[in-house]
């Protein structure tokens, strides 16, 4: 009887410790990608970050694990968009998405945060992506997917991402055509998106 109740206690203290060590590992990376998307905002030149400053693979996973926390992270954010927008697209389309995001990140016409970005519009019911206020749940529905948006929010973040839209920072699946479209410079296009920016730099 005391064999199994030292037993049981040596399993929970193992969850304990680990639970505290993907807490840690979460906020370490939240606080890097804080830094991390100032940067993006002050200089959207700016080289990749630094093996000390970059977000690790491990850290990255370790925020929003279930896929059903608040928005108010960078990764979050970042990771929450790229999985909605690209529903059912392949990792070009996901990696593109996050480029118009860093990109919009770093441009004068757009707020300075990833969840300024994500989340514009909302207050006037007119959301610059749709996922964020269209009425449904934004929980995670596929771990696997999550996990590959997760880590190419790191990647993005990181500024460890080529820029696969040519400075984008307007995009729309490939099956519609706007209106606004023909007032934008396409540059470039992937197997569900059509990318854009403006013809003279301004941004709408």
């Amino acid at each position: 009887m005391r064999l199994a109740i030292l037993i049981t206690c040596l399993a929970l203290a193992l969850l304990l410790a680990d639970s505290a060590a993907a807490q840690n590992q979460a906020r370490e990376a939240e606080e890097k990608a804080q830094v991390l998307e100032q940067k993006a905002a002050s200089n959207p030149d700016a080289p990749p970050a630094p093996r000390s400053q970059a977000i690790t693979r491990t850290e990255v996973q370790a925020v929003d694990p279930a896929g059903a926390a608040a928005l108010d992270d960078a990764i979050t954010c970042l990771a929450r968009s790229i999985y909605w927008e690209s529903k059912g697209g392949k990792a070009a389309d996901m990696e593109a998405v996050a480029n118009v995001v860093m990109n919009r990140v770093g441009h004068a016409g757009f707020p300075d945060s990833v969840c300024g970005v994500v989340k514009q519009g909302s207050e006037q019911g007119a959301c610059q992506f749709s996922w964020w206020c269209d009425g449904r749940s934004d929980d995670v529905q596929e771990e696997v997917r999550y996990t590959l948006a997760k880590e190419i929010a790191r990647k993005a973040l990181n500024r460890q991402l080529p820029d696969r839209t040519g400075g984008a920072l307007y995009f729309h699946d490939r099956h519609v055509r706007p209106d606004w479209s023909k007032s934008y410079a396409r540059t470039a296009e992937t197997r569900e998106f059509l990318f854009y920016k403006p013809r003279k730099g301004k941004s709408h």
